[in-house]
């Protein structure tokens, strides 16, 4: 009589470290990075000094801090198409009450901060109440934040832009927070940089190390059963809408004290960005997978990919065509690790 052997909990089974790689959602994001860094490293000297390190990390940054929490609302299943002029109304606001009403800067961006939390909750509110998809919520957002935008800068301030925040008290102290450089090896580079780390920290933390991050991944992988076993769907929901207007207001303040303007069409189009940088970085479109650290690297990928054309001597207009083939690729790539992540778990 032979003994038959008991098959093994997969909570417990040993899983191949190259199996665990394989189903990191950042790993496709981690090897574009590589691959991209080597490509413009050959064509330009100047991309791998560090001035050329400086220069893409810039751009990068103001994009990371935007798709960490971008990401996180779609691993929760969910986009915020109102997330780039969201950013315009940030800055505008806290532009409009220092200049035109004369309130103390930092009063103003707290109001300004106030002003995004409450868009989000509305979002976040519409799309758990109605139970209506999330792109058609926020495409209604964007559609009244836009003309908003616009309307209310020309009606206040009779042009199309608000200027002059470095005249105001207190200005030198908002510099140094969301403005200001750090020498490194004789190179300057923006404060963004090193916000952009925390955000990224700080997110990976909330989904890998929190109860709310499994919140997260339950309600995005299936908001129903999520809800059958105790988890609060709807306010991880809304908590995660009002996550990304909290970096709507990070990014846009940062822009309007370090430009010292902002134009009413400020952040318009950059919705597609950070939600195409998490999708490079390894996020789902259909929710319940993703990571922090892959939007960074998706967002690292456009930095590198807008600043290496133009040191390779090539026409700008190809960046778009670079960024197209990344996202083809990304989504094809990611479909591929999900099939073998679930083909691991039989």
């Amino acid at each position: 009589m032979t003994a038959t052997t008991a098959p093994v909990d997969e909570r417990v089974a040993r899983i191949a470290l190259l199996r665990r790689l394989l189903v990191k959602p950042e790993l496709g994001a981690l090897i574009g990075v590589v691959f991209i860094f080597v490509f413009f490293s050959i064509l330009s000297d100047v991309f791998r000094s560090m001035s050329g390190v400086a220069n893409w990390l810039d751009p990068a940054s103001t994009i990371g801090i935007m798709a960490v929490p971008v990401a996180l609302l779609m691993i929760g299943g969910h986009f915020d198409l109102s997330a780039g002029v969201m950013l315009g109304t940030s800055g505008l606001t806290t532009g409009i009450l220092t200049i035109q009403y004369h309130l103390v800067l930092w009063v103003a961006m707290a109001i300004s901060l106030a002003v995004c939390l409450a868009i989000g909750l509305f979002n976040g509110y519409l799309v758990v109440r109605t139970g209506l998809p999330s792109f058609i919520i926020t495409l209604g957002t964007f559609l009244m934040l836009q003309g908003l935008n616009l309307g209310l800068t020309k009606l206040i301030t009779n042009t199309v832009q608000v200027q002059g925040l470095s005249d105001e008290p207190f200005y030198g102290g908002a510099e140094k927070v969301f403005a200001s450089t750090i020498t490194v090896a004789g190179q300057q580079f923006e404060i963004a940089i090193l916000w952009w780390v925390l955000f990224t920290v700080v997110g990976s933390w909330i989904l890998t190390r929190t109860r709310f991050g499994n919140w997260v991944f339950a309600t995005g992988g299936d908001a129903n059963a999520s809800r059958n076993v105790g988890v609060p769907a709807r306010r991880t929901t809304i908590a995660l809408f009002m996550m990304v207007a909290f970096g709507a207001w990070f990014v846009g303040t940062t822009q309007v004290v370090r430009l010292d303007s902002i134009q009413a069409n400020a952040g318009f189009g950059l919705e597609l960005t950070y939600i195409v940088a998490a999708v490079i970085g390894g996020c789902l479109l259909t929710g319940g997978y993703g990571s922090a650290v892959g939007a960074s690297l998706g967002a690292l990928i456009f930095g590198m990919t807008s600043q290496g054309i133009v040191y390779a001597g090539w026409d700008s207009d190809w960046f778009k065509f670079f960024l197209g083939a990344m996202l083809l690729l990304a989504v094809l790539a990611n479909q591929l690790v999900r099939r073998y992540a679930e083909q691991t778990r039989r």
